[in-house]
Formats: structure tokens, C-alpha cells, sequence
């Protein structure tokens, strides 16, 4: 295998700090030296992708380098008896695509810890329309639910909710039952969210609160929120007495602020969601739900394909600008 060719997006520093991409061969002696060799038949586009793309040296420290945090494909070696030739898995978060050679190229070779078998259920295909950013909106969920928040407590709010995450937790959360106060994003996509079950629709503004005041008159059960600064600290304040908040992105700041009187006097948790070091046992747990009790009717309704590396550089373009809609896939093989 050492000496087999294949293609793949490699991003290059210049001598003027400026970054290119380039779909080039590479060779598969070129990859880390990890257990198991994989070929990939498709790959995800992520925000983290598109950051590393670009030359996010807070993603990436090390360049020329191959992005990609999502694959999935089939094993064709491996040094472990877990896995042989043959099998159909999936791999999402650890290192993957952020210093180590991601999923933008036709072979990975990764730690056999990564690895996730594919479920049953779940296509290679379905499991990329997933891929990090579905994980990150089911992992969000679950933590959600788990910690109290049921459909009769009342209304979920969704930030984002127009990307990839806030897609896919829209989609799972009405699939449960619950009613989603979905926030519609910088393009006004709000049919889009109606379509996939949104009870309600608001405006950036309106869920920007800029009053200053420590609470709000309580509006929601709970939220899932993806972008965090002044929006992360509304939803916070507007969520009702023993409700759950999860953050799983920065898409609009690094920081929030926030008084102690929401937690102190309505009770409110702030759950953050951790999708790259996620533990072994949690993750299948996940992955599971994800393939059986919320497994979506319309995915491709939330889906772009794209059929080649070339294809993904427009696409890098608009999740970088707070365009994108749903989830981008590319078939690499």
C-alpha cells in the first residue's frame, strides 16, 4: 500500500503569510504512522474545516496540511483486531483534520481509538451528513434532555439555527416531540426552518437582547445555542426556572457575559458540549440515537453534496461569510 497515489487538498503557507489550496497526490506513505488505514469514501465541511482551510493557526498550527475533521469510509488495513479490511466506520473530533491529516484526501491512517464502526441503520453517505456538526446538535440534545428538559416543560430554543448544528438539533428536536424556537441566521432562511418543523421563527434582534437587565420574562425551557456571545447570554436569561443551556460553538464571539441571577435565582444550567474528546462509551450512545430513535426522514432536504475536492473551495467561502445552509458533503471516492 506504501506506494499508491491519491488525491488530496493540501493547504500551503507562502512567504507572505498567505494560504493556498491545492488538490494534489499524495502518497499513503505520506500519512501519520497510526493503526488503521482508511479509504474514504466521503468527507463533511465544518466551520472548523473552513477555519483550517484558511490558515487558522488557532485550528491548525502546522502547515502545508490536508483539512478535514469528518470521514468515512472502509478499513483496507489495520493493525488491531477490532477492526479489518473491509469494515464500513466513521471517524469525527479528536485530531482529525485539525493536526493530523484529515479527511480531504482518498486515505486517513488514524489511531484505532478514533474509529467508529458505522451503525447499523446509517449509510457511509448518511453518516457524514451528520459528521461532527450532527454529533455536536445530538450530543447537545441528549445533554439537554438528560438533564431535564422535556417536551411538556415547554418550548427548545435554537441558535444558529440555520448552519449545520442548529439544523440538525432543530430536525432531532421536533423528532422528539419538542416545539423549537429556531433563530433564523444572517440570510433569511425562515421557510428553510419552518420546513424542518420550526414552531416559531425570530430575528437575530430578537434574540439580542441589549436591555441590560440581569433576567428576562422566561420564554423557553431550554436552549441549544451554537454561537454564543450576547445571544448565548439572552438565552440564558430568558430561559425558565430549572431549565438547561448548552454551548457548543463560538460562530458569533469567543466570549459571553452573564450575571449570577439566572443561575441563582431560575435555578438555569450551562452545559458546554465537547464533540472532539468526547469519551468512547458516550460517543456510541450517540451514535446510536443518531441511527435509530433520531434518525431524520429529510435529510437530504438539510444537504448539499458536492462531487469533487475542487468543489468544496465556494463552499469554504460561504461558512466562512455565515451564508451556509445545512450540511455540505463531497464524495471523495
Amino acid at each position: 500500500m506504501e506506494n499508491i497515489t491519491f488525491k488530496a487538498m493540501i493547504v500551503t503557507e507562502t512567504e507572505d503569510k498567505k494560504f493556498t489550496r491545492e488538490i494534489k497526490e499524495k502518497n499513503v506513505a505520506d500519512l501519520p504512522n497510526n493503526e488503521v488505514l482508511i479509504k474514504v469514501h466521503y468527507s463533511s465541511l465544518n466551520y472548523k474545516d473552513a477555519l483550517s482551510a484558511s490558515g487558522n493557526k488557532g485550528v491548525t498550527r502546522k502547515y502545508p496540511h490536508t483539512p478535514g475533521v469528518d470521514a468515512a469510509g472502509e478499513v483496507v488495513e489495520s493493525a488491531v483486531a477490532d477492526f479489518k479490511p473491509g469494515d464500513k466506520v466513521l471517524v469525527t473530533g479528536y485530531d482529525l483534520g485539525m493536526n493530523t491529516s484529515g479527511g480531504y484526501q482518498e486515505y486517513i491512517r488514524v489511531p484505532a481509538a478514533w474509529v467508529v464502526r458505522l451503525p447499523a441503520n446509517l449509510s457511509l453517505r448518511e453518516s457524514m451528513i451528520y459528521g461532527t456538526a450532527g454529533f455536536t446538535a445530538a450530543l447537545s440534545c441528549y445533554k439537554m434532555i438528560n438533564n431535564g428538559v422535556t417536551p411538556d416543560k415547554g418550548p427548545v430554543l435554537v441558535t444558529g439555527a440555520t448552519g449545520g448544528v442548529g439544523s440538525i438539533a432543530v430536525a432531532i428536536l421536533v423528532k422528539s416531540g419538542y416545539d423549537v424556537i429556531a433563530v433564523n441566521g444572517v440570510v433569511d432562511e425562515k421557510e428553510y426552518l419552518l420546513e424542518l418543523g420550526a414552531k416559531e421563527v425570530i430575528s437575530i434582534e430578537e434574540a439580542d437582547d441589549k436591555s441590560g437587565r440581569p433576567v428576562l420574562k422566561p420564554r423557553w425551557a431550554g436552549a441549544i445555542d451554537t454561537v454564543a456571545g450576547n445571544i448565548l447570554t439572552t438565552a440564558i436569561k430568558a430561559t425558565q426556572y430549572g431549565g438547561t443551556v448548552t454551548c457548543c460553538g463560538n460562530v458569533g464571539s469567543g466570549e459571553f457575559s452573564s450575571s449570577i441571577y439566572p443561575f441563582i435565582l431560575n435555578g438555569v444550567s450551562l452545559m458546554g458540549i465537547d464533540s472532539v474528546n468526547c469519551p468512547t462509551d458516550l460517543r456510541l450512545q450517540v451514535w446510536e440515537k443518531i441511527a435509530s430513535d433520531w434518525k431524520l426522514d429529510h435529510l437530504d432536504k438539510i444537504t448539499t453534496e458536492l462531487d469533487s475536492l475542487e468543489a468544496l473551495d465556494d463552499r469554504i467561502s460561504l461558512i466562512l461569510e455565515g451564508k451556509n445552509k445545512g450540511r455540505a458533503i463531497v464524495k471523495i471516492v
